[in-house]
Formats: structure tokens, sequence, C-alpha cells
């Protein structure tokens, strides 16, 4: 039995070069536009209603009003967000939604004590409310040394601020033109086999934002950015036999879509491979985690090692600084700076500096992720990672150019090769992992045949310092990247 093959990220035609023609549908205003706090007027940029200069007067004329009334520090951050969402299922068109979002909110310290408040009016008269009540909300918030502004040295200068990481890419194209991508993506998984007997749907998204942000650190910046996909969730067989998968594609321009027929055949192929799924008797064995699923086991990492579960000493990992947590064979990268990642920032959520780094090296944990509270919660610097993690890759020093699903499920030998888990059964205090499954059962580096209905259980301890190898099959999920992963050993509660 053969697992189907991932479609490869492609530039393809479809996305880029569909015509312009104009959408009939009426667009759903989420907000409207209000009088600008200064003569910088609003302007339809790349689908926009407001420039980054209008943005600027709006912080402006924020933190200039939190001076007035006595604070002693203020942030302000302008944002808006808008786009398209499409959903068709068996041929039909189920749904079209436009979104246009906006918001500014303000943050007023008052020596030790903060308080911030938000509003989606930008008139004069509803920034100065808004600042009124981020202010009177500092007056009664008890002190907290730590909840400064971050320090000057930290701060990102506009001169340092990274311009070339190529965020944002506006995708034209029309609720027509995204319900016949969207149809088309769906047709090509149901003409996969006559066994794809029905469609829980497809669906394209373009999404597009832009912000600006400033404090009385001296920090000032903003940019736009883009997130564009494709999606399709078909299923196989018929009555108790039925099995369901999906498949989707997501980048910041469209170009570098999977083309629809490469999405839909990928998905019906997954749902096809699961029929006929069965239990297996509870045992202890070896686990592939799909690499989809094993970007999860380094996303708990992130969680275990960031600023807010180690001061509130909630963290499995804590004082994990400088010890072996995962096998020498192990590394870690961050780095903020990939062009077109959905990862990439030249600043981090606070406007501090943001830098390429090794998080761990050779199984050692090299660095956490703080942002300037957390940091100096702990007595230390921070890492600029207010905002979460940049583009983390997990890779091993042992996987070679061949090793791709193949190859790991040679390594694998008699064990479970998982591809979907439900549930979120991570302990954060002690590490404990249970966690409903499906996925296949593997027999001298095999596939034997699907398994459905067990649960997986380990210790995020045990488990990250038992990954055997890591695939060259690396994936991209959201901002972080890594093949499938190979732990050596875990319990396996069946039938």
């Amino acid at each position: 039995m053969n697992y189907p093959q991932r479609p490869a990220r492609a530039r393809h035609a479809a996305a880029s070069t569909m015509p312009s023609t104009a959408s009939t549908s009426t667009p759903r205003k989420r907000t409207s536009a209000a009088t600008a706090p200064s003569q910088t007027a609003p302007k339809a940029d790349a689908g926009f209603a407001y420039s980054r200069a209008f943005f600027e007067d709006l912080v402006d004329s924020a933190m200039h009003h939190a001076k007035k009334i006595g604070a002693t520090d203020s942030s302000a951050h302008a944002s808006e967000g808008c786009g398209l969402s499409v959903s068709v299922r068996k041929g039909e068109l189920e749904n079209v939604e436009r979104n246009r979002d906006k918001s500014l909110g303000i943050t007023v310290h008052l020596g030790q004590r903060r308080g911030n408040a938000s509003t989606s009016d930008f008139s004069q008269q509803a920034i100065e409310q808004t600042v009124q009540a981020a202010f009177d909300i500092a007056r009664f918030t008890a002190e907290d040394p730590f909840a400064a502004l971050p320090d000057e040295a930290d701060i990102a200068q506009p001169n340092e601020q990274r311009t070339d990481l190529e965020l944002f890419f506006p995708w034209a194209i029309t609720s027509e033109q995204a319900a016949q991508l969207a149809l088309q993506t769906e047709n090509a998984a149901l003409c996969v086999d006559k066994r794809i007997t029905n469609s829980e749907g497809a669906g394209v998204s373009a999404q597009q934002s832009h912000f600006f942000s400033a404090h009385t650190h001296g920090f000032r910046g903003g940019y736009a950015s883009s997130r564009h996909s494709v999606s399709v969730s078909p299923i196989a067989g018929k009555g108790k036999n039925m099995q369901r998968d999906y498949w989707y594609s997501s980048q910041r321009d469209a170009a570098d879509l999977a083309s629809p027929e490469a999405i839909g055949r990928y998905a019906a192929e997954r749902a096809l491979s699961r029929l006929h799924a069965r239990k297996i008797p509870t045992t202890e064995c070896p686990v592939l985690f799909e690499s989809p699923l094993a970007a999860g086991l380094l996303g708990t990492f992130v969680q275990a090692v960031s600023g807010g579960a180690l001061y509130r000493k909630s963290s499995f990992l804590l004082n994990s600084l400088g010890k072996q947590v995962f096998p020498k064979h192990i590394d870690i990268l961050e780095d903020p700076f990939v062009k077109r990642a959905k990862g990439s920032s030249p600043f981090d959520d606070e406007g501090v500096r943001v830098q390429a780094r090794s998080v761990v090296e050779a199984g050692k944990v090299q660095g956490y992720f703080l942002g300037s509270y957390s940091a100096r919660k702990l007595g230390m610097a921070t890492t600029g990672n207010a905002g979460g993690s940049h583009n983390l890759t997990l890779t091993s020093r042992l996987t070679r150019a061949g090793d791709n699903l193949d190859a790991m499920l040679e390594k694998l030998g008699t064990g479970l090769f998982v591809t979907e888990l439900m549930g979120s059964g991570v302990n954060s205090v002690t590490g404990d992992y249970s966690r409903g499954a499906s996925g296949f059962w593997v027999e001298n580096g095999l596939i034997a045949f699907p398994v459905e209905e067990i649960t997986i259980a380990g210790n995020m301890k045990t488990m990250f310092k038992d990954i055997v190898a890591v695939g060259a099959d690396a994936y991209n999920q959201g901002a972080k990247t890594v093949g499938s992963i190979l732990i050596k050993k875990m319990k396996v509660a069946g039938s």
C-alpha cells in the first residue's frame, strides 16, 4: 500500500493571470470610514481604505493626546485588514464573504501602572475618548515594575528595519473567479476515483492587512502583509466505511500556491488511503509523525520555553537553558528574515530588534522566547519574540537528502505512522502527552493497513529525547518547518 505523494509548492498561472472582470457581489463591510484626525486623506492602495501616512497621523494624534492628559509613556497601533473568502460544496456556491476590519489600540503608562483601550472609530473625538479610557484604567491598575515599554537600546530603528522581506502580494481576484477556483479544486478531488462519494467543500481565501505602530521609547514602524489559501475536504466510501481527509495550500503570494488539480488530487488520495481502517491491539512501538503533525511537536517545545510559561512556572522545561533537551543530532534555528515566509518580520510586536539565532544546538537549549515583560520577570534580556516565534526550522544532523517518507517508513520498521491527531492532550506543566490519533500500521518498512480509534501517549521530555530521525520531507506549517519525526517508542492504546 502506497501513501500519496504530497504536491510540491509551485507557481501556476491560474492564480495570477485570471481576467480581472468586475465582481457582482456586494461587499459586506464590518466597519465604516470615519473622519481623519488630520489633513492626511485615506486612499485606496491595493484594496486598502487607509494609507500608511493616515495611520501615522492617527497614531501620533493618540500619543499626543496621551501626553497632554498626563501619561508618562504611551504606545499606539493602527491597523486595517480586508479580504475575500469563498466556499463551495458539491458543485454549488455556499458562501461569499468580504471582510474589512480596522482598529486603533492605545496603551497608556502612568509610572508603573498601565491601561489599554481600542476603538474602530477613527474620528478625533473617538481617539480622545479611547485615550482617556486607557488613562482611567491605568489610574486604577496595580503597579507593575515590569510593565514598562521596551528599553530604548532594544528598539529596531528605521534604518535597521528590513524592507526586502516580500511579505505583501495583493491578489486581485473577484468572487466569481474565487468560486471557479474552489469548484475546480473540488472537482479535481471528486474525479480522482469513483469511491470519492461526497465532499465537505472547498474554499479560497485572499487576505491582506497593514499597520503602523509607535511608542514613546523611539519606535516607529509598520508594513503590509498578505496570506492566501486554497483548500478542499473530500469524503471517500459510503455508510460506516466513510473516511474524510483534506489538503490545502497557503502562501503570501497567490502565484506560489499549488495548483487546484494537485490540491484536489492529493486530498482525495489521502481520503482513499484511509478506507477500511481498523483498530489495533494496545501496544508499545515506534511512532512516526507525518511532517505537518511534527510541526505541532515543535510548537509544544516553543510554548514550554516561552516567557509566560517560564515566569509562571507552568512549564515542563523550567530552567532548561543550556541543558540537553533533544538528542545531540537535533538543531533548531530561528530566522525572521526569510523572504515570503509566514513568520518573517523586521521587528517584533513591541518594535524590538529581531535576529537570526540558534535556539537549540546539538540538542542543548541556547535561548528562550521572550518579550520585554517576560524577560524582566526572569531577569533576562528580550529575545525579540513578543508576539511569537519567527520561522523556526528543526533539523537533524543525521538526515540525508534521500530521507524521504519511504526512507522514514523503512527506519520506522514496524510501528505506527500517524497522519491525524485529535484533541489537545498536552499537560504544559508535566509534559504528559495523550492524543487521539489515526494513521497507518507499518510492517517491515511498508504500510500494511490504515488504523483509527487509537490513542498515543507519552511524556514530552522523553519524546524529545527519543527522536531517532527527522525526514528530508520538510513541510512548512505557519512559522515552523520540519520533516517527519520518528520517536523511538510510545504507548498506543487500541482495542
